[in-house]
């Protein structure tokens, strides 16, 4: 690659507390030549203490400011930017903005490497409260199908990354009966903040099963299908401007005083090109 690439990474909520994880999961998995920025939404405009999107209620109120950090990456010139939540929060909003900038989420590029690897998924997931969702997301997507099951672990959000012991057992467990019981060929991790545990797991139930079972990192599936996204943009595949994704016109947005001052981002991470 000759160019650079330029991605953002948005963690979708008005905390950084987050932001350094993803950061250290870009600088592992990115390729040489992209460049990563981190990004999470403005406290003065998503409230700072709402760590998680757990609840539609949370994710409603992050709607616009994804939508608004979707339309500066475009002007920025960010080749694609990834939205770091499982549910997908306003994706198909974001892109409908988004110009040439490509916008995935990491459920739909989960079950998109999934399904390259294997002929079906289990999902793992905090909280049997994410189930009806993350299904109705899935079915939409078109991939009911090949959803072999939902897995809780009895998580919220912010306890992935708080007793490291007890979320690896917790998730081995959760795989096991994926694969035993609905004969899962693949695993998806289903949520952002389970970055970090995907490998470990793999080797687990390689040595269980004495085959492979992939397992998929939801975050870093987003990020490489960023940069993937990156990719066809310099053969010409970029955002479809006909039908359903025809974006507002732009003298429109400026008679109803939309989208006149630049978004202001709550904190930002480079991570540089090598």
């Amino acid at each position: 690659m000759n160019a650079r690439t330029k991605v953002m990474y948005l963690n979708p909520v008005g905390t950084s507390a987050y932001d350094d994880v993803f950061a250290d999961m870009a600088r592992k998995f990115k390729c040489p030549d992209t460049e990563v920025h981190i990004a999470s939404l403005n406290p003065n405009s998503v409230a700072p203490e709402m760590n998680n999107l757990e609840y539609r209620a949370y994710e409603s109120l992050i709607v616009a400011d994804t939508v608004k950090a979707a339309r500066q990456a475009a002007l920025s010139g960010f080749d694609a930017m990834a939205i770091g939540c499982f549910y997908d929060p306003a994706l198909l909003d974001a892109r409908e903005i988004s110009g040439d900038t490509a916008i995935v989420g990491p459920c739909q590029a989960s079950i998109t490497a999934a399904l390259n690897v294997a002929n079906n998924f289990s999902i793992i997931i905090g909280r049997t409260k994410w189930e009806d969702q993350m299904k109705q997301t899935v079915h939409e997507y078109g991939y009911g199908q090949k959803l072999a099951s939902f897995e809780a672990v009895g998580l919220r959000v912010e306890e992935f990354h708080k007793n490291l012991k007890e979320t690896r057992k917790q998730l081995e467990l959760a795989a096991v009966r994926a694969v035993e019981e609905s004969k899962a060929e693949s695993i998806i991790l289903g949520c952002t903040l389970e970055v970090g545990f995907y490998a470990e797991l793999q080797e687990f139930l390689r040595a269980r099963f004495s085959a492979n079972v992939p397992v998929i990192d939801c975050s870093i599936a987003a990020l490489k299908a960023a940069e993937s996204a990156a990719w066809q943009k310099r053969i010409g595949w970029t955002n479809s401007r006909v039908w359903g994704m025809e974006p507002p016109p732009e003298d429109e947005l400026e008679r109803f005083e939309i989208f006149r001052r630049d978004y202001e981002f709550g904190n930002l991470i480079k991570v540089p090109a090598d």
